[in-house]
C-alpha cells in the first residue's frame, strides 16, 4: 500500500546470511540495503542549532484505522523539501514512537540548547509522518503550527512553567545501557600538565616533487585505504594501493615483492586503519608488524627513511603498527622490548567511536607544518585498543624530545584523563607521536575522515592539513 501510495518501490535484501542446511553452504554475508543518496549540502540533522529559533510542527492526517493521509504526507514532503531547497530549515526531526516529547527532548541534548512550549500538546501522542522544524523567526511554514522557541538555558520549559533541566534528563538517556555499553571508567591518574614542546623542525627533503607518490599497503581488515588515499589526492599526491595477498604461500612472496617496489617508487608511506586480520590475539596491528619485519621490506623502509628523506604516517591500526614495529618512537624497525611503549585496550574494555579534541603540542614533525603550536581540533576516533603506555622515564624522555605530537584535551585546551576527552585513557593524554626527527607520525585519531561534506553538524575546526604538509614537504 505504501509503495502504491507514494509511488516508490522498496528495496529489500536479508543481513547476516550464514550457516548450512544439508548440501547447501552459505558463506558469512552482510547485504547492505535501503541506501539513499543526497546531495550532502542539503543534509540537515534533528539537533536545535541556534538559540532564539521558531520551532514548529508540521501535523500529517491520520485517517481511520490510524493509517496515513498520504495525499498530506506527501504535500507536507514537499513543503519540507522546499524548505531544504532554500536553506531555511536549521533543524528537523520526524515525530516517532515516542511523539513530541522525544522528539523536542533528542533536538535538545544535541548541542544542550534549552526549549520554550508555547502551547500545550499531547506530548506522547504518536504523530506519525509529522515533523518538527527549527526555523529562522521571521520564516513562515505553510500549515505548521507554532511549538515555541529554543532558549539559551539548558531546559524544557513547559505552557504551564514546569521545567525540566536537561542535565538531568541526560543521565535518564544514557545510564539504562551503561552496564551493558559502559561509557565511563574510573582512572587511577589525577590531572596532567599541559605539554608545550619548543622543539621546531629542522629536517627537508632534497629531492621535490610535483606530486609525491604515496603507497598505501592493504591488510586483510584494513578499511581506511579509501579515505587516506582520497585525503592525499586531495592534497595534491599520487596514490598507489597494494593488497597484501594471503590466500596461498606464493601470493605472500609475490605481496612483499609488489610492496617493495612500491616503497622504493613512493616519497611516502601511509598505513591506514581498520582492524588488520580482525585485530588478532594480543594485540592489535601485530599481523601489519610481522609482515614489515620482513628483511627485504626493512630494508627498504629504512632506505626510504634516511636514504630518501622519506616520511611515514599510520593512523588507528596504521600507529598501532607503527608502534610494534618501533618506527615510534624509535624512528627504525626494532624488536620490541618488556618496557617498550605500546598501545593497549582501552579501559571501558570496548570498542569507543566518537569525536574527541586534540591540541598540538609539538612543531617538531613536518607533519604539521600548516598549523600552530597550540591549534586544537575536533577528529574521530574509533578503536579498541587506542591506550598509550609508556613508563614515565620514556614519557618524560619523549615529551623532552618534542616527540609527543598531539594530546586529548576538554573543551578548556588542557589535557585531561576525563573519559569523555580522553576516551581510552591514555597515559599523559597521548594522541599521537612521532619518531625522533619527526619524519614516521603514528596518531590515533582518523583525520582523513574530515573531508569536505563529512561531520558538518559537529562544530569545531576538523581539519589538521596533516595531508597537506606531508605533501608540501617534498615540494
Amino acid at each position: 500500500m505504501v509503495q502504491k501510495e507514494l509511488k516508490i518501490g522498496s528495496i529489500g535484501g536479508k543481513d547476516s546470511m550464514s550457516g548450512s542446511y544439508n548440501e547447501l553452504d552459505v558463506p558469512p554475508t552482510l547485504v547492505s540495503f535501503c541506501v539513499g543518496t543526497v546531495d550532502i549540502n542539503k543534509v540537515v540533522s534533528n539537533e536545535f542549532k541556534k538559540v532564539n529559533s521558531k520551532v514548529v510542527i508540521l501535523k500529517t492526517k491520520i485517517g481511520k484505522e490510524d493509517i496515513i493521509d498520504f495525499e498530506d504526507l506527501k504535500e507536507n514532503y514537499e513543503i519540507v523539501h522546499q524548505l531544504i531547497k532554500e536553506n531555511k530549515a536549521l533543524s528537523i526531526s520526524s515525530v516517532k514512537m515516542g511523539g513530541i516529547a522525544e522528539a523536542i527532548t533528542k533536538a535538545t541534548l544535541g548541542n544542550k540548547i534549552g526549549f520554550q512550549f508555547e502551547k500545550d500538546e499531547e506530548y506522547f501522542k504518536e504523530y506519525y509522518g509529522s515533523f518538527i522544524l527549527e526555523v529562522e523567526e521571521g520564516t513562515n511554514v505553510e500549515k505548521a503550527e507554532v511549538l515555541g522557541r529554543t532558549i539559551k538555558e539548558e531546559k524544557i520549559i513547559f505552557k504551564n512553567q514546569e521545567e525540566m533541566d536537561l542535565e538531568e534528563i541526560i543521565p535518564l538517556w544514557t545510564e539504562p545501557l551503561e552496564k551493558v555499553f559502559p561509557t565511563k571508567a574510573e582512572s587511577k591518574f589525577n590531572q596532567i600538565e599541559n605539554i608545550v614542546s619548543d622543539k621546531k623542525c629542522n629536517i627537508v627533503a632534497h629531492t621535490k616533487f610535483a606530486h609525491p607518490r604515496v603507497f598505501i599497503p592493504v591488510f586483510p581488515g584494513t578499511n581506511c585505504e579509501y579515505d587516506s588515499s582520497k585525503a592525499f589526492e586531495d592534497a595534491g599526491a599520487i596514490t598507489n594501493t597494494v593488497v597484501f595477498k594471503n590466500l596461498k604461500p606464493q601470493n605472500i612472496e609475490e605481496s612483499i615483492l609488489a610492496m617493495e617496489e612500491a616503497i622504493k617508487q613512493a616519497q611516502i608511506i601511509m598505513f591506514p586503519g581498520g582492524f588488520s586480520s580482525g585485530d588478532e590475539p594480543d594485540g592489535s596491528g601485530k599481523f601489519i608488524a610481522t609482515v614489515f619485519r620482513n628483511p627485504r621490506l626493512k630494508e627498504a623502509i629504512h632506505k626510504h627513511l634516511y636514504e630518501r628523506d622519506g616520511l611515514i604516517l599510520g593512523i588507528c591500526n596504521g600507529f598501532q603498527a607503527l608502534i610494534k614495529l618501533g618506527l615510534v618512537p624509535e624512528g627504525k624497525i626494532v624488536e620490541m622490548k618488556d618496557k617498550s611503549p605500546t598501545l593497549t585496550f582501552n579501559t571501558i574494555s570496548r570498542h569507543v567511536s566518537c569525536m574527541v579534541n586534540t591540541k598540538v603540542v609539538s612543531k617538531l614533525s613536518p607533519w604539521f607544518s600548516k598549523v600552530n603550536l597550540g591549534d586544537e581540533f575536533v577528529v574521530p576516533v574509533s578503536h579498541g585498543e587506542g591506550r598509550f603506555v609508556a613508563s614515565e622515564e620514556t614519557l618524560q624522555k619523549l615529551i623532552e624530545n618534542g616527540q609527543v605530537a598531539t594530546q586529548y584535551v576538554d573543551f578548556d585546551g588542557n589535557a585531561t584523563y576525563d573519559i569523555d576527552f580522553n576516551p581510552n585513557n591514555s597515559f599523559y593524554a597521548v594522541e599521537g607521536i612521532t619518531s625522533p626527527d619527526g619524519r614516521v607520525l603514528g596518531k590515533m585519531g582518523h583525520s582523513e575522515r574530515c573531508y569536505s561534506g563529512i561531520l558538518k553538524n559537529i562544530p569545531g575546526n576538523k581539519d589538521q592539513k596533516i595531508f597537506e604538509s606531508g605533501v608540501a614537504y617534498f615540494r
